[in-house]
């Protein structure tokens, strides 16, 4: 990694709307990738930016509106920058969550999953946080084998809990 490349992560909606929350686990995690990875960018993918926006407006529950709306309100105060396009373009990442979805890596209903982890890849993100089983559950080292036939990086999949335990204690 060169080091003076930005150190970019990439969180999923469910750590947005937990960090709303005052989630402890996410509030950790942040604090110790700040301490830890000074100058990093929190990114949130174009597919995750899209979903506190229609969460914000049409979840059957109220604390879910009004969670989406404190994340969309206070995301740049918490540190967060939502991108709203991925430089290689939509067809590039279409391309490539279609080849996780064909290589049966993530089930396929969860299209949206495929495509927060390849808009991930293709921002250069090391790693994603989630909480999703989903993505939690990919197999690294063939998910690395498919990312690469785009020569893509393949970042690190870790819950909030699991980046403070296993990456930075």
């Amino acid at each position: 990694m060169n080091p003076r490349a930005p150190q970019l992560l990439a969180a999923d909606a469910n750590v947005a709307l937990d960090l709303a929350q005052k989630n402890d686990w996410v509030l950790d995690a942040l604090s110790t990738i700040r301490t830890r990875l000074a100058g990093c960018s929190l990114l949130v993918p174009p597919t995750v930016s899209d979903e506190p926006a229609w969460l914000a407006d049409h979840a059957e529950e109220s604390k879910t509106r009004t969670h989406a709306r404190k994340f969309l309100r206070h995301h740049r105060t918490w540190g967060f920058e939502l991108v709203r396009a991925i430089p290689l373009g939509d067809a590039y990442v279409e391309k490539v969550a279609a080849r996780l979805l064909q290589s049966e890596l993530l089930p396929s209903t969860e299209a949206n999953d495929a495509r927060i982890l390849a808009e991930s890849a293709a921002l250069g993100c090391f790693i994603l946080l989630t909480s999703d089983e989903h993505l939690r559950a990919i197999d690294f080292q063939r998910l690395s084998f498919e990312l690469a036939v785009f020569d893509l990086t393949t970042p690190v999949i870790a819950t909030p809990r699991e980046a403070v335990r296993k990456f930075f204690r």
